[in-house]
């Protein structure tokens, strides 16, 4: 009972120090907001979570299992724990050796897969020495001049992942019956960074809509994965969220998932 207490004490404290924005500031350069979907999803509390980031104050990274040399995946809090991380998310989907990424990944010197597919969004990051460009940077391969080719020329950093929405904020999703859990990574009009994460299940037609029209000025937005194995962790002083899936159209089709599952990639944050 005084768990429950405390809980729900520290819930209306955070709602009564909340801005009007939505946004709460967690620490210097991150911020949170739950936000209601206006269509609410058929399963779960349908509330979205967005951790937005200032890239200039905190160090962007990827981990996986290839580099680190671990025989194994962890969970993205145990991602955290190990390598003193302030918070992750899931890297993208991976291949069926459950180590290599699917599409191209470089992080600085390591690269994880070498293979560009057809997906249409590149998250880029760590600027190349003498560069004046933004430190983070979501990229669509269909607009003129862009290759990951051209990317690697600006930045040491490139992860290929299947699109969400296109700049500056279109929608390229039709609307089907598939559904599920989602962790996500986006762009706002600012070039800060968007952890995203919804336990209860969208077509991702419908959640691009819900972010579209939430006023946080998102503009870009890449998949990383979806289901039992979306995840997202932070810990931050006292504030904590450890977040997992549950539902995804013809694999899992419930919300009964409470554990969150090994994966072998990840990408985190840490203070600058």
């Amino acid at each position: 009972m005084f768990n429950f207490i405390a809980l729900f004490g520290f819930v209306l404290a955070f709602i009564a120090d909340t801005p009007p924005d939505g946004w709460k500031q967690l620490g210097p350069g991150m911020d949170i907001q739950y936000l209601n979907a206006k269509t609410p999803s058929n399963m779960g509390n349908s509330k979205i979570t967005l951790v937005r980031i200032d890239p200039d104050q905190w160090e962007l990274l990827f981990m996986g299992v290839n580099q680190s040399g671990e025989e194994s995946g962890r969970t993205v809090k145990d991602w955290c724990e190990s390598h003193k991380l302030t918070a992750a998310i899931n890297a993208g989907m991976f291949a069926e050796n459950y180590r290599t990424h699917v599409g191209y990944l470089r992080f600085r010197d390591h690269v994880n897969s070498a293979s560009i597919n057809s997906y249409q969004s590149v998250l880029a990051f760590d600027p190349k020495k003498g560069k004046d460009i933004l430190p983070f940077r979501i990229f669509d391969l269909d607009a003129s001049g862009i290759t990951i080719t051209t990317i690697l020329e600006d930045y040491s950093s490139a992860i290929q992942n299947l699109r969400l929405i296109k700049k500056p904020g279109i929608n390229v999703w039709k609307q089907q019956d598939r559904k599920w859990s989602e962790a996500a990574i986006g762009e706002d009009d600012k070039g800060r960074i968007l952890f995203i994460f919804s336990r209860s299940p969208f077509s991702m037609h419908d959640l691009n809509k819900e972010l579209l029209e939430a006023g946080i000025g998102i503009v870009a937005a890449q998949h990383l994965e979806g289901g039992p194995e979306a995840q997202l962790y932070l810990k931050i002083d006292d504030f904590v969220i450890d977040l997992c899936g549950s539902f995804e159209t013809s694999y899992n089709e419930d919300n009964s998932n409470s554990l969150a599952f090994p994966i072998p990639n990840i990408i985190g944050i840490r203070p600058r």
